[in-house]
C-alpha cells in the first residue's frame, strides 16, 4: 500500500515533538511558561513533564481522531468528495501545532520574542484555510457547520458554508491586523467569532424555512 507524503510529514512532526520534548527536558527549568497574555507576556507556568508532553501526546489524540471520523460518519462518502481539503486541513493543523511547541520551546529557553506577533500569521492562515475547507465542505456529522438545518438539507449545508468559509476568511485578515494593537484585536476577533456563530445557526435556520416553503408551495 502506498503511504501519501501527507502521511509521512504527520508521523514525522508526531515523532519529532516528542523527541524535542525529551531531548530538552533537561537543558529547560523546573517550571515552564504554559500562557501568554494579549500583549504576548508570559503569565502563568505549569511543571516542566507535563508541560513538555501535553503537546506531542495531545498531537497523537487528535491525529487519531482525524482518522476515526471519516470512517464512522454515517456520510462519509461525502467526507471522501473533499477528503483532499480535509487531508490538507490536518497537515496545516499539525504543522501549527508543531510551530506553536517550537516558541513555547524557544520561550522557556529563553529566546525573548513577542508570543502573538509569532503567532498571529500562522492563526491567520490557519483560518483562512479553514475557511477554504468549509466552503468545499458536504454534508456530514463531524466536520463543518453542523446545525439541525444543515444536517437536514444539502442545500442550506451548501448556502451555510459558502458563506461560513468566507466569514472565516475574513476571520484570519482579522487575525492579523490584530497585531496592529494586540487587545483590541483579541477582543475584535473574540466578538467576530460569537457573531458569526450565531449568525450562522440563525442562518441556516432561514434558509431552511425558505426551502420548506418552497416545497410547499
Amino acid at each position: 500500500m502506498k503511504i501519501k507524503s501527507s502521511n509521512i510529514v504527520l508521523l514525522l512532526t508526531v515523532a519529532a515533538s516528542f523527541f524535542i520534548a525529551v531531548y530538552f527536558y533537561p537543558l529547560l527549568p523546573d517550571k515552564i511558561i504554559s500562557h501568554w497574555n494579549v500583549y504576548g507576556k508570559a503569565d502563568d507556568y505549569m511543571p516542566k513533564l507535563f508541560g513538555l508532553l501535553w503537546f506531542p501526546v495531545l498531537l497523537v489524540i487528535l491525529d487519531l481522531l482525524f482518522v476515526i471520523i471519516p470512517k464512522i460518519d454515517p456520510l462519509k462518502k461525502n467526507i471522501e468528495s473533499f477528503r483532499k481539503y480535509f487531508d490538507d486541513f490536518i497537515l496545516l493543523f499539525n504543522i501549527f501545532f508543531f510551530y506553536l511547541f517550537a516558541l513555547t520551546i524557544f520561550a522557556n529557553l529563553g529566546f525573548a520574542f513577542n508570543m502573538v506577533w509569532a503567532l498571529m500569521p500562522a492563526f491567520a492562515i490557519f483560518f483562512y484555510y479553514i475557511g477554504v475547507m468549509m466552503g468545499n465542505a458536504k454534508r456530514n456529522y463531524f466536520i463543518g457547520i453542523r446545525t439541525p438545518w444543515t444536517l437536514a438539507s444539502d442545500k442550506v449545508w451548501e448556502k451555510t458554508h459558502k458563506l461560513g468559509g468566507l466569514l472565516f476568511k475574513v476571520g484570519g485578515i482579522l487575525f492579523l491586523l490584530s497585531m496592529i494593537d494586540p487587545f483590541v484585536g483579541f477582543v475584535v476577533i473574540i466578538s467576530y467569532l460569537l457573531a458569526i456563530t450565531v449568525f450562522l445557526v440563525v442562518y441556516s435556520y432561514i434558509e431552511f424555512k425558505k426551502e420548506e416553503r418552497h416545497k410547499h408551495t
